[in-house]
């Protein structure tokens, strides 16, 4: 029979998205009574602090200094996380929220990718449903899609632009001709950035969401320490432009697929088509791409974040819970999922190469001994107008692995004619 009653939610956390939260709610609370069949009320709140003036009337709520002791109350059904962190109050909640019997809404991608195992087999111990649609990609319904729409394919492969603060500095860069670090200032003056800044441009943020798609795509327990992850900080003007000049853009691009080696499981700068959907995507916006045995390749673009997009995936958790729609946290029961061993990408790509030489004698054939020795076959060169001391110079290579490109990385630190590291920049197969 189905539940009539009132769902009852405590929010913990009241920034952007906990009140996006609470203003959907307000808003539509008829349209959620109707498409529920229940109404969907909150009961209680909770946050740093009761006196800050959020632009919405909280008064009807109950409010709770403690996290922890709001996931513990009686009136609530539902915890609704929205601190963040995957320490401390956040994780401390949920084990309590869970251990007093309440479902849980969280939009914390760093606490699953790092203790998702553990709090569900917690979960699903306890009868209780853990939700995280607003974890990975903003308003995309990607953990949905996965969970629910793809679950009768054999996912072969996972990969997207999962962050948009990388992808606005890296699609600005190339439309307003602005280096990395000015428009890496403008987006800490607009609020795009982390409280700590490496978890956006360092790649750790979209490693977190890569490693929860790869856990319910593959079946595994979530691996985020064998995320391979390298940022865009390295990445140069002359970069996007030499990029352009052959047909890429360059991403910040999420890569997760089994293989006979292990998972592999990669957050790092790409080059991909410029005519590609993934090339084609600007500014903040995000993309997952899911390729399956069934449905062949499904793309879902949308916003990566923001109040209104993240608080719509929390209340489309928030909805599913109402109509007491159960789902395995990862998509099958956690007891069942494979703990696998990481795995480095071995399947042969070229490569973008940008160095500088100094400007001696025999330079450039060492270079190409070097690549050489290593295997790595050259499928052009260049080097650029340079001053008197250094040389610019852009390879790409044929096809090659990746070990094969590290070894030649190695021994370019030994000829004694390259200056500093290389940037290397696969070429993704789309």
């Amino acid at each position: 029979m189905t539940d009539t009653a009132p769902l009852r939610l405590g929010i913990a956390g009241l920034g952007t998205v906990g009140i996006g939260v609470v203003k959907i709610i307000r808003r539509q609370a008829a349209l959620l009574q109707d498409r529920a069949g229940r109404p969907v009320v909150i009961t209680a709140v909770s946050a740093r602090s009761k006196d800050k003036d959020r632009g919405v009337d909280l008064s009807d709520y109950a409010w709770e200094d403690d996290p922890v002791a709001l996931a513990k109350r009686d009136d609530i059904d539902v915890f609704v996380e929205l601190m963040g962190g995957h320490e401390g109050p956040a994780k401390d909640a949920c084990e309590a929220a869970i251990a007093t019997g309440k479902d849980i809404v969280t939009a914390n991608k760093a606490l699953l990718a790092h203790h998702g195992q553990e709090l569900a087999l917690a979960a699903e111990e306890a009868g209780v449903r853990i939700r995280y649609e607003a974890a990975v990609a903003g308003g995309i319904p990607i953990i949905k899609s996965l969970l629910e729409g793809l679950a009768g394919n054999e996912i072969t492969r996972v990969m997207g632009v999962m962050n948009g603060t990388c992808n606005y500095i890296l699609t600005q860069m190339q439309a307003t001709g602005r280096g990395y670090n000015a428009l890496f200032e403008e987006c800490a003056e607009l609020g795009y950035l982390e409280a700590d800044p490496n978890l956006d441009v360092g790649g750790i943020d979209a490693g977190h969401k890569l490693s929860i798609l790869s856990s319910i795509a593959f079946g595994t327990q979530v691996n985020f320490d064998a995320v391979e992850l390298e940022g865009i900080q390295r990445i140069q003007l002359e970069d996007i432009e030499h990029a352009a000049e052959m047909g890429f853009r360059i991403k910040l691009l999420g890569v997760a697929q089994m293989t006979g080696r292990g998972l592999e499981q990669r957050m790092s700068p790409c080059l991909v088509p410029a005519s590609s959907p993934l090339g084609q995507l600007e500014g903040g916006t995000n993309m997952v791409v899911v390729e399956g045995d069934a449905v062949e390749q499904v793309v879902l673009r949308g916003p990566g974040a923001g109040e209104g997009p993240t608080a719509s995936a929390v209340m489309g958790d928030v909805m599913d819970i109402a109509r007491g729609i159960s789902i395995p946290t990862f998509g099958q029961p956690a007891s069942t999922l494979r703990p696998v061993t990481g795995a480095k990408a071995a399947k042969p790509a070229p490569f973008y190469l940008r160095m500088s030489l100094l400007d001696k004698p025999g330079a450039m054939a060492k270079v190409a001994a070097v690549l050489g020795d290593a295997g790595v076959s050259i499928n052009r060169m260049r080097q650029t107008s340079h001053d008197e001391k250094l040389a610019p110079v852009l390879v790409v290579t044929h096809k090659c692995t990746r070990d094969a490109l590290d070894a030649a990385l190695k021994g370019f630190a030994e000829t004694g004619v390259v200056d500093g590291d290389p940037v290397a920049i696969r070429i993704e197969e789309l």
